[in-house]
């Protein structure tokens, strides 16, 4: 199975084409969005569905100037590494020993398998939430369920943060592993996200599997 096959469907949904109006608008109004179009769906690409092993939730993507690229969390090659993607390196470091590199992209992560998926895929320049419940997030459940349902192997599924955790209604929870904890944002990483582990975790529970571990190391 492959991802434009079991999304394409939605393609042809009210919600979809109301949300691809909404962009065109955006567009005709000049304003500026992220990430750049052709990496909208860059999580799918990089990411195949029957290779997914795990899958790292995140909201939406960054709004500044030549961040985003379409994968959660990370940030292209030459851009300064945001606030919440230090502390992740944090906690990989404290987690597993591994120093991480001063490059934010992620892209060595998501063609290991780890999908990196925001639950909102696009944003106004400067204006965080600013394409929240435009239908991102009904496809975006739609990818979490039929992960969930039609995936041949087990996934992990890490969800930092309350906006994440309130997916695992989504989740099977008998056939998949899910790991809950903080954001790692700076106001919520010590409350919970400092010392999760998630990163030896999952490649405990990857090569309790028989699965090749995630190589974390950038």
């Amino acid at each position: 199975m492959i991802w434009e096959t079991l999304l394409k469907p939605e393609y042809e949904q009210p919600y979809f084409l109301q949300l691809k109006s909404f962009l065109k608008e955006e567009a005709k109004k000049s304003q500026v969005v992220y990430p750049e179009k052709d990496n909208i769906l860059n999580a799918f690409r990089l990411t195949p569905f029957n290779e997914t092993k795990v899958v790292i939730l995140g909201q939406d993507p960054y709004h500044g100037p030549k961040q985003a690229h379409g994968l959660a969390f990370s940030v292209q090659k030459g851009i300064k590494i945001p606030p919440s993607l230090q502390n992740v390196y944090k906690e990989i470091q404290e987690d597993i020993g591994v120093l991480m590199s001063d490059s934010g992209d992620l892209t060595a992560w998501a063609k290991q398998g780890v999908l990196l998926l925001n639950t909102c895929l696009t944003v106004r320049e400067g204006q965080a939430h600013s394409h929240a419940k435009k239908g991102w997030e009904v496809f975006t459940d739609k990818a979490i369920r039929v992960l969930s349902e039609k995936s041949a192997h087990p996934i992990i599924f890490v969800l930092w943060g309350s906006p994440a955790r309130k997916k695992t209604d989504l989740i099977d929870a008998k056939r998949h592993h899910i790991l809950t904890a903080a954001h790692p944002s700076p106001l919520s990483a010590y409350r919970g996200f400092f010392g999760c582990k998630h990163f030896s975790k999952t490649n405990e529970i990857l090569e309790s599997a028989g699965q090749e571990p995630i190589d974390w190391a950038l």
